[in-house]
């Protein structure tokens, strides 16, 4: 199968109580292709008007129809949209993978992804329940789990539909309203899921979508006082920002930022496995993911060899046309981002670092205007330098052995970040002390897969704050009420 084409250069509207409106102002921004470097949409430029119009139409819907829905409709709907994001894929598909340079095989997986998780919140909307409390006094004592509101739900570049499903799911199951804000680089998806959303059946105002720069609209988002919640995935230092911004009216935040993730390599691991399967780890969506395992962590005596495996691994990757089913690895989001991961890979080099593979920009005439990036491995990498420290966000990853247990937990442990991360090896009294060790969110045992639908998904440490993904993203889209009855 090949991509659809898209529209040449459509002019898009956001959409705001079931309309499909422009910015209050008639400002627009254009959205670029990191493929052909060339405008494939004008987008509205919203700002601090558009936000507080989307905040009343939440609000309106909060307090009108929405509000008189049982759990199990809300679920019933929300199903049916997962079947209209299924019933579309080829059309996301298409429009994430032009959007953002990622190859169409990825994003078709992750629209289906998507749907999913829309299925997922579909079956858990009416399982949302309280407790009965047994209390010293001769009453009745039970707690309610309610909606918070109107929420606002700021979403990255990087798996622009995925993640914003992540973040809708929960909130429309609990019973807000959302206004969601797509990053400037990627709005094509966040709005024609918002259309779908109409088509699926809810009503106008639950689900508005908002386009425009972080430091206007997002901003604007994090400190309005009629949005009880701000949910925000990205990085970290525009996370504190939008704490600040949320202390205004205390909303609740859940934020999912950076990570310098480490891939712990033992020496009885199996080898070959691990260099089969781990590039894709740090370099799938061009190592544009917060869960990049950017840090392999490698016991000294294996050192070698797992270098040589990894780095033969990583030129077996195909990099190329996004539209390509073969592809691999696409392009990176932008220039102005390949430019951040050239300079990352220039310091290394300052720092000491060696390059094993990759490094620069392909040289083949075929990626002279799209954004292109080599999947590069670093060696001769100490914990203390930068390259080791920053979150790149970029195909870049580096090698740092160890001796003992001890210190490759104390090495994985060495950043300001603790998002996620793999361990390997076949002595699971090693793997599991290891993993109780790591100060990480999420971690996998033998496998890169530690992000499931299903299981809740969060960071330590300057990762973030909440979960995302599983029963417990109710935790962060609901407020508990307790009730005492005096039965005296």
């Amino acid at each position: 199968m090949t991509a659809q084409p898209l529209a040449p250069a459509p002019t898009l509207k956001m959409v705001i109580g079931g309309e499909r409106v422009a910015a209050a102002d008639g400002a627009t921004f254009d959205v670029v292709s990191p493929v052909t470097n060339k405008v494939i949409a004008t987008a509205p430029k919203g700002g601090t008007e558009d936000v507080d119009r989307a905040v009343k139409a939440a609000q309106a819907a909060f307090d009108g129809e929405w509000h008189s829905w049982s759990q199990t409709r809300r679920g019933q709907t929300l199903a049916r949209f997962a079947t209209h994001i299924r019933d579309h894929l080829e059309e996301l598909a298409a429009m994430e993978s032009r959007n953002m340079g990622k190859p169409i095989s990825s994003a078709r997986w992750e629209i289906g992804a998507a749907a999913n998780v829309m299925e997922y919140w579909g079956g858990a909307a009416n399982k949302l329940m309280g407790e009965t409390i047994p209390v010293s006094k001769p009453g009745f004592d039970f707690t309610l789990r309610e909606p918070i509101g109107v929420v606002g739900l700021i979403v990255p570049w990087n798996f622009p539909l995925m993640l914003a499903s992540w973040k809708m799911g929960p909130a429309l199951a609990a019973g807000n309203t959302a206004i969601l804000k797509p990053a400037s680089y990627t709005p094509l998806t966040a709005i024609r899921i918002a259309e779908l959303a109409l088509e699926a059946g809810f009503p106008p105002g639950v689900l508005n979508v908002v386009t425009g720069p972080g430091a206007t609209a997002g901003q604007a988002i994090a400190a309005h006082p009629g949005i009880g919640k701000v949910a925000f995935t990205g990085e970290t230092a525009t996370g504190q920002a939008i704490m600040r911004a949320a202390a205004g009216n205390i909303k609740k935040v859940s934020l999912e930022l950076g990570g310098k993730s480490p891939n712990v390599v033992f020496a009885d691991a199996d080898l070959e496995r691990f260099a089969a399967e781990s590039p894709y780890s740090v370099f799938d969506n061009c190592g544009q993911d917060c869960c990049a395992r950017a840090r392999i962590i490698v016991e000294r005596s294996v050192h070698d060899r797992v270098v040589e495996l990894f780095a033969q691994a990583t030129l077996r990757i195909k990099v190329g046309d996004p539209d390509d089913p073969d592809t691999e690895v696409g392009t990176m989001v932008s220039f102005r981002q390949r430019e951040t991961v050239l300079d990352y890979i220039r310091i290394g080099r300052e720092e000491g670092a060696r390059v094993v593979v990759g490094g620069g920009i392909p040289a083949e005439p075929a990626y002279a205007q799209g954004a292109y990036i080599q999947p590069t491995v670093l060696d001769g990498v100490e914990s203390r330098m930068r390259i080791a420290q920053e979150e790149v966000f970029g195909p870049v990853v580096v090698v740092i052995p160890f001796d003992t247990e001890e210190e490759a937990v104390r090495l994985a442990n060495d950043t300001p970040y603790g998002l996620s991360g793999s361990i390997w090896t076949r002595d699971i009294g090693k793997a599991i002390r290891t993993a109780r060790a790591i100060r990480s969110g999420v971690l996998s045992i033998n496998c890169n897969s530690s992000v499931h639908t299903e299981a809740p998904f969060g960071g330590y440490k300057m990762s973030g704050v909440g979960h995302e993904n599983g029963m417990h993203a109710f935790e962060g889209y609901t407020q508990v009420k307790n009730v005492y009855v005096d039965l005296s």
